[in-house]
């Protein structure tokens, strides 16, 4: 199935009833008086958090969504029925905005979490609610209020501790498949990976992280350059980003030039993300005679003047694999998760 992280939908709450306009009619009660009731309320909407959902799929051919109609008001002092509330079901980390005004209604990041999308209409008054000592006989009711309708742009950032950075063939998804039950698509040509690939990292008992791989980045990609930089939202949500880099790149570039070009282009999307706890991953390391790998990495680290911890690895021989987990995953435990902004309904 393809992964949709992006959707476009439409949400209708429902009106208010109408209320009535009744008189009493009963043998030997010859001033019964009104008695119309009032209408019932209009469903609300609201998005709710599915941990057992992972994309926005289901949203492209469902594209509207509406609320059930509250009942209109009867006599005998009977009030209708109010709509029934529509939840839908959403996945963790979906961000949602009104379209018209590029607002943000709010993020759904717990499992169960509800978020009110639209307000149901506010029900109409019966003619019983107009009685009074000047006006015994009311002729008038009020008709409900209708619901309020919105169009809405979802966009889903996948919830993940560690992300994985970098040019297109740098050993990501190998990295992944071979830290991770995760089985991405792996070969030996660029953009390999087309969409997000997540997959929880087991460290110890009880101890593991999520981490996800997103489509490579080349230069100019802020421009829309290759897969330009659509999925980069994908990493917002990670604390620790892990910038892989070929430690034998087949076209003999700098790779020092190579992380340059990389920051670059993630600080041209998003200068808190750049900013980001950052670990260089010379990865391949296992294509080189021994020592070579480690003297290229350390010259690429003094022309960066890297402050930053780094790795050198091999996902074929997982050298260095563990080292790199046991320390992600400490660093995971002594820094706090970040506080996610809080969700405000409207």
């Amino acid at each position: 199935m393809k992964f949709v992280d992006e959707a476009i939908i439409r949400v209708e709450a429902g009106d208010g009833g109408d209320g009535c306009v009744s008189f009493r009619r009963e043998k030997h009660i010859p001033f019964g008086g009104p008695d119309g009731g009032d209408g019932g309320d209009g469903g609300s909407i609201y998005a709710v958090a599915d941990p057992n959902l992972n994309t926005l799929a289901d949203f492209r051919f469902n594209r509207v969504f509406r609320a059930a109609r509250g009942e209109n008001g009867s006599g005998a002092n009977c009030r209708g029925a109010s709509g029934a509330d529509l939840e839908i079901p959403m996945p963790l980390g979906t961000l949602i905005y009104d379209r018209s005004t590029e607002e943000r209604i709010g993020e759904l990041t717990a499992p169960g979490q509800r978020l009110k999308l639209a307000t149901g209409g506010f029900h109409g008054l019966g003619n019983a609610r107009f009685k009074s000592s000047v006006n015994r006989a009311p002729r008038q009711s009020t008709p409900g209020s209708p619901g309020e309708q919105r169009e809405l742009r979802l966009e889903l950032s996948l919830m993940a501790d560690v992300g994985l950075l970098g040019m297109p063939n740098a050993g990501k998804s190998t990295l992944l498949s071979a830290v991770s039950a995760a089985r991405p698509k792996i070969a030996d040509y660029p953009f390999t990976t087309l969409y997000p690939q997540p997959g929880v990292v087991a460290v110890g008992p009880l101890k593991s992280f999520v981490m996800v791989d997103v489509p490579g980045l080349i230069e100019g990609a802020a421009h829309g350059s290759g897969l330009g930089i659509r999925f980069l939202k994908h990493l917002q949500r990670t604390r620790l980003l892990l910038h892989l880099v070929d430690v034998a790149p087949p076209d003999g570039a700098s790779l020092a030039g190579r992380v340059r070009a990389i920051r670059g282009e993630l600080a041209a999307f998003s200068a808190e993300l750049a900013a980001r706890e950052q670990w260089l991953v010379f990865t391949k390391c296992d294509l080189l005679p021994p020592g070579e790998a480690q003297a290229r990495s350390e010259r690429a680290l003094r022309e960066l003047d890297w402050r930053g911890r780094s790795y050198c690895i091999s996902a074929i021989t997982r050298q260095g694999l563990d080292a790199l987990c046991r320390d992600a995953m400490d660093w995971l435990e002594t820094h706090a998760p970040r506080r996610p902004e809080t969700a405000l309904a409207p």
